[in-house]
């Protein structure tokens, strides 16, 4: 005779087994409150940094410019000895404005990449989901200043080779950090927001080439603030790029700076920028 079917076992009780079904029945609570901002800039900008692992090649050579300027730039004018700087070597000085340089570079052409999105209709599709348009412009800034600071750790080492006397602080390190994240948030948002007025990749490219130099030749990257004209120097007091540059010397090298105001500075342009490209998107997305 055949052996009656054996009959089925049953469902564990086990908690974990019960929670996981419950996963698949009932999705996870949605959150809440002030939790919604910061998890969607966190999510929004980890998309925009998958894209690095896809395509390294910017990192690479955008990595040449800053590394020319340090060896070229940096090592011939220190021979020369025509720029105060304090007493000291000109290529510790220069280091942290090429870091500030090299950062800006990568963020101000940041608005290229969204006036893409749009012509693909991706933008589109991020603005009728629920996330602030905030939301969607802090991720891309903070994207932005993710990628610069792996450009800064490049200059920093090129930096060190050279034999550049920086400091190794984690706390100080930290600092330089987040005025590289800052300063990069406030240029991608001013490219942003060009973008939003201008519309098209190519009048977008134009300007920032436009803009990129008087940037950089206008703050104290390069030279003092002490040996500039009048004017120069009035253009480099309201130029953030300076400030940035100043809480990276006084980090890295400890000259004298003015970190609380360098870095309320940069919190309150890149804040002003987050503000100015998020009520422009809409405008871009037309």
């Amino acid at each position: 005779m055949s052996e009656a079917p054996a009959a089925p076992r049953p469902v564990s009780a086990d908690p974990v087994h019960l929670a996981e079904l419950d996963l698949l029945v009932v999705p996870p609570r949605a959150r809440t409150g002030w939790k919604v901002l910061p998890a969607r800039v966190a999510a929004l900008c980890a998309v925009e940094l998958q894209k690095l692992r896809h395509d390294r090649t910017e990192l690479y050579t955008r990595a040449i410019q800053p590394a020319l300027w340090l060896l070229i730039f940096g090592e011939t004018f220190t021979r020369i000895r025509a720029i105060p700087t304090g007493g000291i070597p000109y290529l510790d000085y220069l280091a942290p404005g090429i870091i500030a340089q090299s950062a800006m570079f990568i963020a101000i052409f940041y608005g290229i990449m969204i006036i893409w999105e749009r012509d693909a209709g991706i933008l589109t599709k991020l603005l009728v989901t629920p996330t602030p348009r905030s939301a969607l412009i802090t991720g891309k800034a903070f994207a932005a200043g993710v990628k610069a600071l792996i450009q800064a750790i490049v200059v920093v080492l090129i930096a060190a080779v050279l034999g550049v006397a920086m400091t190794w602080n984690p706390l100080r390190l930290l600092g330089v950090a987040g005025a590289v994240v800052l300063g990069s948030a406030f240029f991608s948002c001013l490219s942003m927001t060009i973008a939003g007025i201008v519309l098209t990749r190519d009048r977008l490219m134009g300007i920032g080439q436009a803009i990129t130099m008087p940037l950089f030749f206008g703050s104290n990257a390069l030279y003092p603030v002490s040996v500039m004209p009048g004017w120069l120097q009035a253009i480099s007091k309201v130029n953030p790029l300076s400030y940035q540059v100043d809480a990276l010397r006084g980090l890295l090298l400890g000259t004298p700076s003015h970190l609380l105001s360098d870095f309320a500075v940069l919190l309150v342009a890149a804040a002003l920028g987050i503000t100015s490209a998020s009520s422009l998107l809409a405008r871009l997305a037309r």
